[in-house]
């Protein structure tokens, strides 16, 4: 290599800039630009994927796996699914929180406390659409527990039926049917449609049993049953049970519903109506036989 070169090669070296980040340039040809093209392949899908109904928005249904064999499919059937679509649901509420609502005067235990009671509060929602059928009272909070209340529920296990009755209250396992439920969830909506207050149905043949039994404090067992298994449980958690017969607040205590009754004080076959403030009862032999069979 020449002199000449050398000097020219250090001469350019000398005008040129240090080479640093902001200098640095990729070959011309090596990074080839994406460009949105209008041909079929001929750009990025922009993560709708190639065609079909990806790309369009229309999304697949649950559980379809493109042509395969899905899963509910490919393994053996389990029996004890079967009907739990069809399965009655009762959305819980604890002791603890049933004790937090008196204490915070959310609930009045001068009076009988049922569905609609606890959805009045606010706290406390169900969706009979969702086969949900009441009140669930479940036992966290037993030990604690000492507000004496008649409270009526749909569901309950000895643990909590213990703890009520410990505190000096009673509790009553009933059912309802669905146009029943619609009703307690909102009694005002329910009255401001001006139609009379329905039945209460009888509970279907799966849980005549449960709502027959004394043990599960039923609605429809015998109450002189029901006194004699309040006593057993008693002796069996070892309390003393409360003498109700002699408590001041014995008839609050033993109020109960008919078992064709929804709301406390309000007899099927009613018609409220709020802007009056007047009740409508049915006059006709008729509609008092309908009403009360």
């Amino acid at each position: 290599m020449g002199s000449n070169t050398v000097d020219k090669a250090l001469t350019m070296l000398r005008s040129l800039p240090r080479v640093c980040l902001k200098n640095i340039r990729d070959n011309p040809g090596s990074k080839i630009t994406q460009k949105r093209g209008r041909g079929q392949h001929g750009g990025d899908k922009h993560g709708a994927g190639n065609k079909g109904s990806g790309q369009r928005q229309n999304y697949m249904r649950l559980g379809y796996e493109t042509g395969n064999r899905p899963f509910y499919l490919r393994f053996g059937f389990e029996p004890y699914y079967k009907g739990h679509h069809l399965r009655r649901q009762y959305p819980p509420v604890s002791l603890l929180q049933l004790q937090t609502m008196v204490d915070t005067n959310r609930v009045d235990v001068s009076k009988p406390i049922d569905l609609v009671t606890l959805c009045n509060t606010g706290l406390y929602r169900i969706f009979p659409d969702q086969h949900q059928f009441g009140i669930n009272l479940t036992d966290e909070g037993a030990d604690i527990f000492q507000a004496k209340v008649n409270i009526e529920v749909q569901w309950a296990s000895e643990l909590v039926i213990a703890a009520v009755e410990r505190a000096g209250g009673v509790i009553t396992t009933a059912y309802y049917d669905m146009h029943s439920l619609q009703c307690m969830i909102n009694p005002q909506k329910f009255f401001e449609r001006g139609i009379p207050i329905p039945r209460r149905m009888v509970p279907p043949t799966d849980a005549a049993d449960y709502y027959a039994d004394a043990a599960k404090r039923g609605y429809l067992a015998d109450p002189e049953k029901v006194s004699e298994e309040r006593l057993v449980l008693a002796q069996k958690y070892g309390y003393n049970l409360p003498v109700i017969e002699n408590d001041p607040d014995y008839p609050m205590l033993t109020e109960r519903k008919d078992p064709r009754q929804i709301f406390f004080g309000l007899n099927p076959g009613w018609v409220v109506n709020l802007k009056d403030k007047v009740i409508l009862k049915p006059l006709e032999e008729e509609l008092l036989q309908y009403y009360n069979s």
